[in-house]
């Protein structure tokens, strides 16, 4: 149900998860630990899911915080639920608040959990390769540091997402990230078609991690698209030709 990460774990001041798909009521296209509040899954499963994600976390199930995702750097800081369904339009959330889980959705895209838990500040981040590419990244640790964190103290972990392998991009994919991130061309492999190439993300976000300063920077290592019985993926779906796809939730908390 939940995947842990030991540079995180070993810290009693924290709580964190990388949820799969399994454990939960939704069924379907969602089976079954659906997450996504933007999804078309039928929302009192999804709010039960997440109820079930609160509980791992030992926190009450209105602990659990998502943000409106729209691939940007915007970062916004929470100090308590979002009031009903209004849900900021950002990317990333931090926090120094106790007992607030701060909880990305991804289904491909890289989830990123941060944590500086000696000044008592943790993170949350979406980086798919847009906000990678624009900065959402960098603008969670300077969010951090403004809340007391130290760069050199933070300890970043990259859930489940996309392999290179399975990450086939095209010609003009390929002359943005070439214009925007020059000398990141190494991330782009070669293509099985003419004008495309594979990305890998996963070691973008690594090498922007790396830029960000940051004191411990890792990855899980597990490939959203390769493994259907854990993970949801968009690109999956969209080659299966499914009207939609559920999300996967990665969260981190102080303790109470």
């Amino acid at each position: 149900m939940m995947i842990e990460a030991p540079e995180l774990s070993s810290h009693a001041g924290l709580r964190h998860a990388f949820f799969t798909r399994v454990g939960g009521v939704s069924d379907g296209i969602y089976a079954s630990l659906n997450g996504g509040l933007g999804s078309q899954d039928a929302p009192e499963r999804v709010a039960e899911n997440r109820a079930r994600m609160c509980a791992q976390l030992g926190l009450a199930p209105d602990r659990l915080v998502s943000l409106y995702q729209v691939h940007s750097a915007e970062v916004v800081v929470v100090e308590a639920p979002f009031p009903g369904s209004d849900r900021p339009k950002a990317d990333a959330m931090v926090t120094r608040t106790p007992g607030l889980a701060l909880g990305i959705a991804t289904a491909d895209c890289g989830p990123i959990l941060f944590a500086d838990p000696e000044n008592g500040v943790v993170g949350a981040a979406h980086a798919g390769w847009k906000g990678a590419l624009t900065g959402v990244i960098g603008a969670t640790v300077a969010a951090m540091e403004r809340l007391g964190a130290r760069r050199s103290r933070i300890v970043a972990v990259l859930g489940p997402t996309i392999a290179q392998s399975s990450y086939e991009v095209g010609p003009d994919f390929v002359a943005r990230f070439r214009g925007e991130a020059p000398g990141m061309e190494r991330f782009l492999g070669p293509g099985t078609r003419a004008d495309h190439a594979q990305f890998d993300l996963p070691s973008f976000i690594l090498a922007r991690l790396a830029e960000a300063d940051v004191g411990e920077a890792t990855s899980l290592n597990l490939c959203t698209y390769a493994d259907p019985e854990r993970f949801y993926s968009y690109r999956r779906t969209t080659h299966r030709g499914e009207a939609d796809y559920g999300r996967l939730i990665s969260a981190i908390a102080l303790t109470p």
